[in-house]
C-alpha cells in the first residue's frame, strides 16, 4: 500500500459518499488483531505506523496523517471509513507523480489467484475490514509498539510489500527478488542502512542491531 490518506481533511466528506457511489459499503465490523496482522504483511513495508511497529516511507506517514484530525476531535470510525475506501479504491497514478497506491488484487490477494505459498487472503473483503478497523482504531494515537527483534519479524514489517522472500511468505514486486538476487549479509547491511535504486534507507528506522538481523536473516534464507 503506497501513496493513502493524502487529505484526511476530506474524511467528512467521504463518509457522506459511503452509502453509495461504489463505495463498497459501511464498514461496522473488523477485527483489530487480523487487521495488524494483515497491515504488518501488506502494508508496512510502505507505510510507518508507530502501533505497527512499521518505518515504510513510500506512502505517507499513518500516524502524522490522522494525529491532527484525531485531535480534533474526529473518530475511530471516521478513520475507519476512510481507510476501507482509499484501500478499495486506490488512486495508482497520482497526477502529481508520486508513487501510486496498487490495487488491493495485488495488496490483499485472494487465495483463489495465489499458486504456491504466497502472501494471500481468504476473503478479501473481511481483510479489507479489519486493514481499514485496525488503522482506523491506532493511527495517530502515539502508541508505540515494541520494537521487533528478530529478522524475520523485522523483515515482514519494514520490507515484506516491496520485496519478494519466499521464507518470509511474501511477494512484493516493487524491489528485486531476494530469492533470486540472493544478497549476501555485507550487501544487506549496506543497502538496508543506505538504500539506493528507490529504495530508501532505514538508518535511524533501524538500530544497529535491527540492521544486522534483518541482514542474517535474509542473507541465510534468500533463494534457499
Amino acid at each position: 500500500m503506497r501513496a493513502l490518506f493524502v487529505a484526511v481533511a476530506c474524511a467528512g466528506a467521504l463518509v457522506l459518499a459511503l452509502a453509495g457511489c461504489g463505495t463498497g459499503g459501511y464498514v461496522n465490523s473488523g477485527s483489530q488483531g487480523s487487521g495488524k496482522k494483515l497491515f504488518v504483511q501488506a502494508c508496512g513495508g510502505c507505510h510507518t505506523l508507530a502501533d505497527a511497529g512499521t518505518n515504510g516511507t513510500v506512502g505517507p506517514n499513518l500516524d502524522d496523517a490522522f494525529a491532527q484530525a484525531r485531535e480534533s476531535g474526529m473518530t475511530s470510525d471516521t478513520f475507519t471509513q476512510v481507510v476501507s475506501t482509499q484501500v478499495r479504491f486506490p488512486i495508482t497514478h497520482p497526477s502529481t507523480g508520486t508513487p501510486g497506491m496498487p490495487k488491493p488484487d495485488t495488496t490483499l490477494p485472494s487465495c483463489d489467484d495465489v499458486e504456491g505459498s504466497g502472501f494471500c487472503v481468504d476473503d478479501q473483503d473481511a481483510a479489507i475490514d479489519d486493514v481499514a478497523t485496525y488503522v482506523g482504531s491506532v493511527a495517530g494515537t502515539g502508541v508505540q509498539a515494541e520494537a521487533p527483534t528478530d529478522g524475520k519479524s523485522i523483515f515482514t514489517a519494514n520490507c515484506a510489500a516491496c520485496h519478494t522472500l519466499a521464507d518470509a511468505g511474501t511477494n512484493g514486486t516493487v524491489g528485486p527478488n531476494l530469492d533470486d538476487a540472493k544478497p549476501n549479509h555485507d550487501k544487506v547491511v549496506t543497502q538496508v542502512t543506505n538504500g539506493g535504486g528507490g529504495m530508501p534507507p532505514f538508518k535511524g528506522k533501524l538500530d544497529d542491531q535491527q540492521i544486522q538481523a534483518v541482514a542474517d536473516y535474509v542473507s541465510s534464507v534468500a533463494g534457499r
